[in-house]
């Protein structure tokens, strides 16, 4: 069970309910949840969810899975098509940092949390923060869960072009929230040979990367 309190208690979003999250789904009638129990939730949301899941052969059992709610995102790929170059951020991210990582220090493209935002309004405001970039007309691109096992979060993906007008401040982030982004501007083809090598690790910043040259605006003109 929830811990005493755990529906009214909210997270630093605000949101209260929190045990109750996954108790109304009914979309897929071989999941029925029966015990949502709150773990954790100073900063994002840790739960443990018990649920009857029916195999294929018909069977019933009982599972459990945490999942962690950090909310939703966006994150977006800038690009200067006449220039062949893109416009990425470097910042220190402890997680991959104790995982391995060198130096922590991870070449992506411009992100953020949604929290009360819708995607675009979102993405707007963290190239402007981030990158220093006044964005006009972005594409959206596709949406996909990240790391489905365990996080809940579905990050939105967007495209827009940059130019030297465009980049109306020097980015770098929100001092009061503790970033401390450096802008990175990358030709292209040089982007994806650090995906080769290893120096862009990111996973939302391959994919984009990856996509400008299938699909997107440097398709064929590499």
């Amino acid at each position: 069970m929830a811990p005493a309190g755990a529906n009214d208690i909210p997270d630093h979003r605000g949101r209260t309910g929190l045990a109750l999250t996954g108790r109304d789904l009914t979309g897929n009638p071989g999941v029925r949840v029966t015990e949502v129990e709150v773990l954790a939730a100073a900063w994002h949301v840790l739960r443990k969810t018990t649920f009857e899941f029916q195999h294929a052969d018909g069977h019933w059992s009982t599972e459990q899975r945490e999942t962690y709610d950090r909310g939703n995102g966006a994150t977006i790929l800038l690009y200067d098509l006449e220039r062949g170059t893109v416009l990425l951020s470097r910042q220190f991210r402890f997680p991959a940092y104790v995982n391995g990582h060198a130096t922590g220090l991870l070449i992506e493209t411009a992100a953020g949390l949604l929290d009360d935002e819708d995607a675009e309004t979102a993405i707007r405001r963290e190239a402007s923060e981030e990158l220093g970039v006044t964005l006009g007309e972005i594409a959206h691109v596709f949406d996909a869960y990240m790391s489905p096992g365990s996080v809940t979060e579905r990050l939105h993906f967007f495209a827009a072009p940059y130019s030297a007008s465009s980049r109306t401040s020097v980015g770098g982030g929100l001092a009061e929230e503790g970033e401390d982004i450096e802008v990175v501007e990358l030709p292209v083809t040089l982007a994806l040979d650090m995906i080769d090598d290893g120096r862009i690790a990111d996973a939302k910043t391959i994919l984009l990367l990856q996509w400008s040259v299938l699909r997107g605006p440097f398709r064929g003109a590499l």
